[in-house]
Formats: C-alpha cells, sequence, structure tokens
C-alpha cells in the first residue's frame, strides 16, 4: 500500500491565490502523483472543472475560479478577454456564463464547458496582461467591448471604465489611435473627447450629444461646485443664472436634499431645471426645447436648431 499523500502547503498557497483552482501540471510540479489527484477527487476533496483543472473543495466554484481555470486550460500566454475581462476591471457589473479567453494566434484549443477560446493576432492589443488572472489591459477591454454594442451601451462602458481611475480618456484615445480595425471608431472617438472635456456621466454625456449639441445651445460649465452652498450642479449656464441637473434616482432622502439646494439656488437668483435618464435620451428635443426656452426668457438671444429628430415642437 502507498503512503497517502496531502497536498503540499505550497500547492494550498498557489491555490488560494488562484481562487482555489490549480491545473494537473501545477499539482504534479508540487510532486503528487496522478494517482493522488484521482484520490482526492474520488474523496470529494477536490472537484474536476474540466480535464486537467481542479478546484479544491465542495460546493459551486465562483466565478473568480472559473476565470483562473481559463487561464490554465489556455496556457502561459493566454488572458481572460471581453465581457470577462470587463467584469475584472469592474466596468462590467454581472460576472458573464461565457469566459473569453485570448490564446496566441498559433493556438487550436476548443471551446470547453464556460470557456470559448479567440485565437489573437499580435500587433492588434498591447502585449502586456495585468493583473491576476491575466487579462487585456481596461483600454483594451473598452475598445472590444464597444466594438459590438449601442451608443448608449458605448456611454455606459466608457464613463465606468473612465470614473473607476484606471484610465482616462486620453490613454483610451491613443489605444483607439493604434487599431486599424474598429468598429464605432468615429462616435468613441467624439465621446472620448466630450469626456476630456470635462463630462463626467453618461447622463451628462447624452445630454451634451443629442441635447446641447445637437441643438446648438449655448455650452454649458461642467460638475461646478458653488463655493457659497457647496452643492454640485451637473451642468450650469453662469451667464443666464440658469442651473440643471441631471439624475438618474429618486431616492426620498435625494429629493429632500435637492429640494434644499434649489431653494438655495432659486434664493440666489438661479432656477434649476431637472431630467432623468428617460427624459435626457427618450425625449432630447423636448429638453432642448425647455432649456432654451429658459435660457432665452433668462437673456440669451440665440436659437436652437432643430435636429432630424424634432418633430411637433413650437417655434421659441
Amino acid at each position: 500500500m502507498h503512503p497517502r499523500i496531502d497536498p503540499p502547503d505550497d500547492l494550498l498557497a498557489l491555490a488560494a491565490t488562484q481562487a482555489g483552482v490549480i491545473s494537473a501540471e501545477q499539482a504534479l510540479s508540487f510532486g503528487l502523483s496522478r494517482a493522488s489527484i484521482k484520490r482526492f477527487v474520488d474523496q470529494k476533496a477536490w472537484q474536476r472543472l474540466t480535464r486537467g483543472v481542479f478546484l479544491l473543495g465542495v460546493g459551486e466554484p465562483p466565478w473568480l475560479g472559473l476565470a483562473w481555470a481559463g487561464t490554465l486550460l489556455g496556457g502561459a500566454h493566454s488572458r481572460i478577454g471581453f465581457a470577462a475581462a470587463g467584469h475584472l476591471w469592474g466596468i462590467v457589473p454581472e460576472p458573464p456564463r461565457t469566459i473569453h479567453v485570448l490564446v496566441p494566434h498559433a493556438s487550436m484549443l476548443k471551446p470547453r464547458g464556460s470557456w470559448v477560446f479567440l485565437r489573437e493576432r499580435s500587433g492588434v492589443r498591447e502585449q502586456r496582461s495585468p493583473g491576476y488572472p491575466s487579462r487585456t489591459t481596461i483600454e483594451d477591454t473598452v475598445l472590444d467591448l464597444c466594438a459590438d454594442v449601442g451608443p448608449a451601451a458605448l456611454i455606459d462602458l466608457t464613463t465606468a471604465a473612465i470614473q473607476s481611475q484606471k484610465t482616462t480618456a486620453s490613454r483610451l484615445l491613443a489605444c483607439a489611435d493604434n487599431r486599424s480595425r474598429l468598429p464605432n471608431r468615429e462616435l468613441l472617438i467624439n465621446l472620448l473627447g466630450d469626456v476630456a472635456a470635462g463630462s463626467e456621466s453618461a447622463l451628462e454625456l447624452a445630454y451634451l450629444r443629442d441635447v446641447e449639441r445637437r441643438h446648438q445651445l449655448p455650452p454649458a460649465q461642467r460638475q461646478h461646485r458653488s463655493a457659497k452652498h457647496r452643492a454640485v450642479r451637473d451642468l450650469r449656464y453662469d451667464e443666464f443664472g440658469v442651473l440643471i441637473e441631471l439624475d438618474g434616482r429618486t431616492h426620498l432622502p435625494k429629493r429632500f436634499r435637492d429640494m434644499r439646494r434649489d431653494n438655495a439656488a432659486l434664493l440666489g437668483g438661479e432656477v434649476t431645471l431637472r431630467y432623468g435618464w428617460s427624459d435626457v435620451t427618450e425625449r432630447p428635443c423636448e429638453v432642448a426645447w425647455q432649456v432654451a426656452a429658459l435660457l432665452t426668457r433668462c437673456g440669451w438671444q440665440g436659437m436652437p436648431v432643430r435636429c432630424s429628430w424634432c418633430r411637433n415642437l413650437p417655434d421659441l
């Protein structure tokens, strides 16, 4: 009878850094035999996630463990990409059920379970693979995800990446410039230019694009902080004493706080208009006309321009 062999401490430590997942090659390199590995599985101390990859312990494998398994299956030069990389970077809220793993172009790995292996050509993305498990850079991840989404999702992804403070509009622009093929290039470049100009939220960017610029309203000052009232305003037309607050939430405490801020602004001779996500994205022309009407009343000499979406809106 062969002596019982337990997993060495160094192997357990390695597994702990990989969300509890190890490969058969790693286990063998620490002195375990294939028979020992089989015994751990038979005793349900380990569970086989797929051929050659194991989770130490019982229960549902964590998503991070599945991501680690993908890189172990893909090999030394593999890395997590697309939505799975976005989740690792914190810009895709929900963990995707399918984990895309980028592998060298010469690799011939076929899809297996939760993992899809995508061959990538050198030069398309940055070579460095930061993080544990390894993944595409946040800039490449954003560009990959933006290639196949609509304008609203593109705004959300780009804004989330920049607000995470893990990248900047300038770095994303530089990464985009290095790609010869980039779907949604024009929209993405314009959006990043808007962010670089000071816009920070997805709702604010939608206002900038679909309300202010499309209807040629005067440019507002963004993210203005009032020293007198200590209130953050999304948009402010200083010359006309008009404040625009963009708010996607309707929580009761915040509504009372907004009321106090609006009252303070009114006492200071300023007027506040507030719009939510549905207003700006579904009725941008109505919003533009309303803002223009107030600006005109407050002294603006210009006129809004009708866009192709404007219908049945009265002249000012």
